[in-house]
């Protein structure tokens, strides 16, 4: 071919329209323009054969109003599947089209509105849904035909696409190759030809004064932004009394593994102790989702990823109380569903949650009751059921128990599997306002709430333990060898 056909540079404007040997052809005729569009374009056409025709050869470009700009955005696939079937979500969102030029304000815009809207209609839903912000598009193509049979579809590539969003935000796929290798494009044919391509940012680079104007407009656009997000908020927030506690979880059920039957599901309920409370609208039970499982590793696990919120109170009592104050016990049990909607106990756990903030990732080992018999575990394969706690807080310490010893002699259990649990906690009170020399050595926040002397002297006697331990270990130590084997034979 000749020399001057293998190489071909192009300067393209943001929304230039360079026209391919397909368009030229099609809209020369006139009786083929439908839209003003068309129209305009044959104009323009004509104009160019006037001129001496199109400069560009294989370069040519496709504008945010051409048709293949709203084609290219409905037809977008969403695996690189040559057989990909787009399912009902995607045929739905291709529907939307997201450049909307007209954008409405959103109700409630006003300020100091409401961040949750309860009743949202359904233009409202519509509008948030879906990423809805202004964006331009603009196709740089490249026309890879053989030489001397320009203007088919079928060789026609996207070479570069540039977008630009309402927030100034632009995105070039694929990115400058600057000192990069240059892109390549391989054709299925006979010769299997390979196309090499660059890109280049052509721009003229910004002077340093309207830098710094730019950066001025960006800091008063950030600070007003700053102020209406302060005014959304608000500043009238919830204050914590002295010698109160207020406690967030964000939980997690994270996954239940080794368990002998399928479609598990765990059920939990959360117990408050003495001077405890929750508002009235926390829900403190919850009952998860059906998994299957699936086999990792040695075990069956079942991953559920179902969050639940906590919100708790701890009120300061009386420091004549017997009893050291308790913390939050999180009572679970795991049941299996089958086909036949038979469902079995597969084990019993507890959960004390954790006393210190931050994030904690637990594991708790459960368990079961069992019978003695074969025909126990005949009706548990056959139809169903099992041994079940009457009073699932059995678990631990039964909550009707007034004894002081509780016996367990001759109760059969089984050890089943085991429940993951990531709980993210969050304490308020103004006891950590304090500045006291005691808060260095204070271990959970119920030291830093003061008044506890049971609580009090009970870490005074560990921690003479833990004293007089490292002291003998120290005298130990100090002693010479010959003298501790000597002791040790005449023993």
């Amino acid at each position: 071919r000749p020399a001057d056909d293998e190489e071909e540079e192009a300067e393209v404007r943001w929304q230039e329209k360079l026209f391919s040997q397909f368009e030229v052809d099609l809209y020369q005729n006139a009786s083929a323009c439908q839209t003003p569009l068309d129209r305009q374009y044959h104009e323009e056409i004509l104009k160019l054969e006037k001129a001496g025709g199109r400069k560009n050869c294989r370069i040519f470009t496709y504008t945010d109003h051409d048709r293949f700009t709203n084609l290219e955005e409905h037809c977008q696939k969403v695996t690189d599947s040559d057989h990909e079937v787009p399912s009902y979500l995607a045929e739905r969102m291709a529907n939307v089209r997201r450049r909307r030029q007209d954008r409405r304000p959103i109700e409630a815009s006003s300020l100091k509105s409401k961040i949750i809207t309860w009743e949202p209609s359904e233009e409202f839903i519509r509008n948030n849904h879906v990423i809805n912000t202004p964006v331009q598009t603009m196709y740089i193509m490249g026309d890879l035909g053989p030489y001397g049979k320009l203007g088919r579809r079928e060789y026609e590539h996207v070479l570069c696409t540039i977008k630009v969003d309402g927030n100034g935000v632009i995105t070039v796929k694929p990115d400058f190759t600057d000192a990069k290798e240059a892109y390549w494009i391989e054709l299925d044919g006979k010769r299997r030809e390979v196309w090499k391509y660059t890109i280049e940012n052509a721009s003229v680079q910004v002077q340093p004064e309207e830098e710094e104007r730019e950066q001025r407009m960006f800091r008063d656009l950030y600070g007003r932004h700053k102020e209406y997000l302060s005014g959304l908020v608000g500043s009238e927030f919830e204050t914590i009394l002295p010698g109160t506690l207020r406690l967030f979880v964000n939980g997690e059920i994270v996954s239940a593994q080794g368990y002998e039957y399928d479609n598990l599901y765990v059920h939990f309920f959360l117990e408050l102790p003495n001077q405890w409370s929750s508002p009235a609208f926390q829900q403190l039970s919850g009952v998860t989702q059906t998994c299957a499982t699936k086999t990792v590793g040695r075990d069956n696990v079942a991953y559920f990823c179902y969050l639940f919120t906590l919100e708790l109170f701890f009120t300061q009592g009386d420091e004549s109380e017997e009893s050291l104050p308790q913390w939050p016990v999180l009572y679970f049990e795991v049941l299996s569903l089958d086909f036949w909607q038979r469902y079995r106990v597969e084990g019993y756990g507890s959960l004390v949650l954790p006393a210190s903030p931050g994030l904690h990732t637990l594991t708790i080992p459960t368990w079961r009751p069992v019978e003695l018999g074969v025909v126990a575990e005949l009706r548990r394969f056959f139809i169903g059921g099992s041994p079940e706690l009457e009073d699932i807080t059995y678990v631990r310490i039964p909550s009707t128990f007034k004894g002081k010893r509780l016996s367990r002699f001759g109760f059969r259990t089984e050890t089943t599997g085991s429940v993951t649990f990531r709980l993210s906690c969050l304490q308020q009170s103004k006891a950590f306002l304090e500045t006291s020399a005691l808060r260095q050595r204070m271990q959970s926040v119920l030291d830093r709430l003061g008044g506890f002397s049971q609580q009090s002297s009970v870490y005074d006697v560990l921690e003479a333990f833990q004293r007089a331990r490292r002291r003998m270990r120290e005298a130990r130590e100090s002693l010479p060898q010959d003298l501790i084997s000597t002791s040790a034979s005449a023993l």
